[in-house]
């Protein structure tokens, strides 16, 4: 993978091609960002870089035995370690079980998340959540006591390393980045590296992976064959999208998650409004039913997605009261109820809305039983669309 094969992001492919051009490769980079701008992507692109045996002085070659081996990620000297769900049936694992998979997932997807990986790996099932698993450490260690094949450096890529199952697995790969061995790299490509233990983020440099363009995703949509709408539909899409390529491709593909999600705020919303304001009691059997079924379905990290996705709405719908176009993010779709909507988000209540909706996605994220939470979550809203 080359570095102009990616859109965007052209001082931090500077910085990656002048720390291997002045021989000043760190051991340890944090490379962060939000969800679905290219950071995989990059790390794979300056690993290339690092190794290829004919690098210029813009880009890897892309012909060497090195880059040949790099588009088909199967060079040697290359580790990925990344979360996936635990095995049934099995007492011991590793990435490496699981690798091929993550192979193919990359080399078939310009951009993906981790829901995306759960349902790959899954078959489709993406209820199981994913983890780095304890006996990674040790597998790194091996891996990296062995000598180098091919390239000067090994390298190593870890993505999602906020997904480590508990401290003991932090704390071992601490130590492996407190005293890597010789010629060693690690990439760690985060999405949400303040869930990280303090002292890995200061063992790592860090390289901060700004949002895309909106000129830059309306590039993304077009190579990856989104046709037949119009300039203005794309432009609105990529405007929606909020710098993240990912969001911009679901959103043309009629993502039917953010479908869904839409329509549980939509219910949640107009059924809490009913009860409260209204006093259609009635409505709280609506309301139990909602929570029963967003509990039963998805799995954990759809549910948490879909409270990540409130939480957005919610801000949206305030944002919407100051009647300024250009600060909203919204579908025609999300437009239309919104307009209707807006008015019940104010100064008096968005904040405590946030804070409840933030409140359930950790409670979730802790094992909390789902009924409760989302019904608890229901009862609130409540009482505070009724605040004037």
């Amino acid at each position: 993978m080359q570095f102009s094969q990616i859109i965007g992001h052209q001082q931090i492919k500077h910085h990656f091609i002048q720390s291997v051009t002045e021989q000043r490769i760190p051991h340890a980079q944090m490379i962060s960002g939000r969800e679905g701008v290219g950071k995989l992507r990059l790390a794979l692109s300056y690993a290339q870089y690092i190794s290829c045996t004919k690098r210029t002085e813009s880009d890897a070659c892309g012909v060497c035995p090195s880059c040949v081996k790099y588009a088909k990620l199967a060079h040697p000297d290359l580790h990925f370690v990344f979360p996936y769900p635990k095995p049934e049936g099995s007492k011991t694992w590793v990435c490496n079980d699981f690798v091929q998979q993550f192979r193919e997932m990359i080399l078939k997807n310009e951009y993906f998340g981790i829901d995306d990986w759960n349902s790959f790996i899954a078959s489709g099932d993406s209820k199981k959540q994913s983890y780095i698993f304890a006996g990674e450490s040790e597998e790194i260690i091996r891996k990296l006591n062995l000598k180098s094949y091919e390239s000067e450096y090994k390298i190593v890529i870890i993505w999602l390393p906020e997904k480590m199952f508990g401290d003991i697995v932090a704390n071992k790969i601490l130590k492996i980045l407190e005293e890597p061995p010789a010629k060693t790299v690690f990439l760690l490509v985060s999405n949400q590296p303040d869930l990280l233990l303090p002292t890995i983020i200061s063992r790592t440099q860090p390289v901060y992976v700004h949002p895309l363009t909106e000129s830059e995703i309306v590039q993304v949509l077009l190579k990856n064959g989104v046709s037949g709408i119009a300039q203005e539909h794309l432009q609105r899409i990529a405007h929606i999208a909020d710098g993240s390529a990912l969001n911009a491709l679901k959103i043309a593909a009629n993502d039917t998650d953010n479908a869904a999600h839409f329509e549980n705020f939509t219910n949640l919303m107009r059924a809490a409004w009913r009860c409260g304001a209204k006093k259609e009691y009635g409505a709280l059997k609506d309301l139990r039913t909602w929570s029963e079924n967003i509990a039963a379905t998805g799995g954990r990290e759809q549910q948490k997605k879909f409270l990540n996705f409130a939480q957005k709405m919610l801000r949206e719908n305030y944002m919407f009261n100051l009647n300024q176009p250009e600060l909203n993010y919204l579908t025609l779709g999300e437009e239309t109820f919104c307009a209707k909507f807006a008015r019940f988000i104010h100064e008096k209540n968005v904040e405590k809305m946030m804070d409840e909706f933030a409140l359930a996605e950790q409670q979730i994220n802790q094992n909390a039983n789902p009924k409760i939470v989302f019904f608890d979550l229901a009862l609130k809203m409540i009482m505070m669309l009724k605040e004037n």
